[in-house]
């Protein structure tokens, strides 16, 4: 017979999304607080990945919460919190999983195959990440719930997905390609075996 859920674990369940949006809100704080750095003369954009460069990797973890002025941190922080948000909603431990991972794909595939010489900033990688897990998601739980966000996530970006992998000049798309598939990576990762719901004792 299933029961329901206790009122301390639904409550421990809501304190755990609530950190999960705080660690969403904090990353966004840090990228603005560094453009405000920037913008008074902290030169903090040169800081981002250098393909094939190993005082480049440093940028692997840097990169995202720097960006190429406020056109470019705006239009990376809208979706970020939206999807971040909604990654959020499985709690700190789960949203912490896919960003690092994400980073860590987008970082290195980014490192490994751009154009030399060149320099690699800003959050987008995570962006197409985590849109990228929450399609991804839904195919690997395969909860409808999860199916759901993931048809809302393609409705809502999948036309700006599918544009952000063509290569443009002045345009890391090679980011955008890496942070998908580490997208992907997170989804099989950390939905591989949780993908069946535990059955109900009767």
């Amino acid at each position: 017979m299933a029961t329901a859920a206790h009122p301390a674990r639904r409550s421990v369940a809501a304190d755990d999304r609530v950190r999960g949006l705080i660690f969403i809100v904090a990353m966004v704080v840090v990228m603005w607080a560094l453009e405000v750095v920037d913008l008074v003369g902290g030169s903090l954009d040169s800081d981002g990945i250098h393909p094939r460069d190993v005082d480049g990797l440093t940028g692997i973890a840097l990169a995202p919460f720097l960006h190429a002025g406020w056109g470019h941190l705006i239009g990376n922080t809208v979706p970020f919190l939206i999807l971040g948000a909604t990654i959020a909603l499985s709690g700190l431990a789960r949203t912490a999983a896919v960003t690092g991972i994400v980073a860590l794909v987008a970082g290195l595939g980014t490192w490994l195959l751009a154009p030399g010489n060149t320099n690699h900033i800003g959050a987008s990688g995570l962006v197409f990440g985590f849109a990228a897990y929450l399609v991804a998601r839904g195919v690997f739980s395969h909860r409808a719930l999860h199916i759901g966000v993931g048809l809302a996530v393609l409705a809502v970006y999948g036309t700006t997905l599918l544009f952000g992998f063509v290569p443009t000049p002045g345009v890391s798309w090679q980011g955008h390609l890496f942070g998908a598939v580490g997208g992907v990576v997170a989804a099989r990762v950390l939905h591989a075996s949780t993908g069946r719901p535990a059955p109900a004792a009767s």
